[in-house]
């Protein structure tokens, strides 16, 4: 395959065209992502090729935006419906969690609903409390639906793919500082399966598993954490729900130790549940006990140094890997 470098944001964008233009029932809908492209500009330019019918503005009404959504899938469309930071997900949550969900289990199966959400979430452009929040553990936790965290733009245009071909609800969630990040995408057509996990660096001494922009700081980690002879194995979950738990297992076997790394707080996160199907499947290889390295339990600050105080750095990641060697 031939690879060129685009941004995250470019892959994505890439993902919505070619299925546009692969099947007719795929639309886009959400706030401003005609004409100006959303607000990060993934959407940039659809609607010139798709017209305004299949690449929609909408009101500033999160729940009728999913909602609307679901009615389409369930009459035989996909859409991919945008919310704009996954903070006012929680304005659509009925549609989400009680609707989206659960509608092909109480049907019993004659309904399908392929909705895609995507959002964004993560903090560190100071964008304060009500738009730096990571909630995906609040969507792992609802059977029903598929929750997807890409941290490459490789990664990101094959899942995306993947998600609009599902026929179940998945919410796709993109970080905010993830957008402008480059990184080998392939000309030719791929998609990536749910449900795999991406070992991103090989290593020996401890696996850190990570999620969304995490993995790119488990990286620096590693790499510095390397020039100290310290061999540091990352691996990405990618999707969080359907968890591959098998990859994740069989390096922590091989490593003995874990450090797992979210941007969420850790109270009740998906930091928790990574590491307690870690202990039950490989406790008697652990030589350490598990570490967390999460955002703090507070509302995310405005101010950058409290901002950078509130959410994992680097520098925690590493601490976290010496206190279990």
């Amino acid at each position: 395959m031939s690879h060129r470098e685009i941004t995250y944001t470019q892959a994505i964008n890439e993902a919505l065209r070619e299925e546009m233009q692969r099947d007719e029932r795929v639309f886009i809908m959400g706030e401003d992502i005609a004409e100006h492209g959303g607000p990060f500009g993934v959407t940039r330019d659809l609607w010139k090729e798709f017209g305004k019918k299949r690449v929609r503005n909408t009101p500033i009404s999160e729940a009728a935006i999913v909602g609307a959504g679901i009615g389409a899938a369930l009459c035989g469309l996909r859409p991919v419906v945008e919310i704009m930071f996954i903070d006012f997900a929680t304005l659509a949550m009925d549609q989400i969690v009680n609707q989206a969900a659960k509608l092909r289990y109480m049907s019993g199966g004659m309904l399908k609903v392929p909705i895609v959400i995507r959002t964004q979430g993560g903090g560190g452009r100071g964008n304060a409390a009500q738009h730096s929040q990571s909630l995906e553990a609040w969507f792992v936790h609802i059977p029903g639906l598929k929750v997807i965290m890409p941290s490459t733009p490789y990664d990101a245009k094959g899942l995306l793919k993947a998600a609009i071909r599902d026929d179940n609800p998945v919410v796709f969630i993109e970080h905010k500082l993830l957008y402008p990040v480059k990184g080998p995408v392939p000309e030719e057509e791929y998609v990536l399966p749910i449900g795999v996990a991406d070992i991103k660096r090989h290593g020996d001494d401890v696996t850190i598993v990570a999620t969304s922009r995490m993995v790119l700081l488990a990286m620096e980690a590693a790499a510095r954490l390397q020039e100290e002879g310290i061999s540091v194995e990352v691996v990405d979950p990618r999707t969080l729900k359907p968890l591959d738990i098998d990859t994740i297992v069989n390096s922590v076997q091989r490593t003995g130790r874990a450090v797992v790394v979210v941007e969420g707080h850790r109270t009740c996160g998906f930091a928790s549940e990574l590491a307690t199907r870690i202990m039950e499947k490989a406790f008697d290889y652990l030589d350490a006990p598990i570490q967390i390295v999460a955002g703090k339990d507070v509302p995310i600050p405005y101010a950058q140094n409290l901002e950078r105080a509130a959410l994992p750095q680097v520098e925690d990641i590493i601490s976290a890997v010496k206190s279990i060697l």
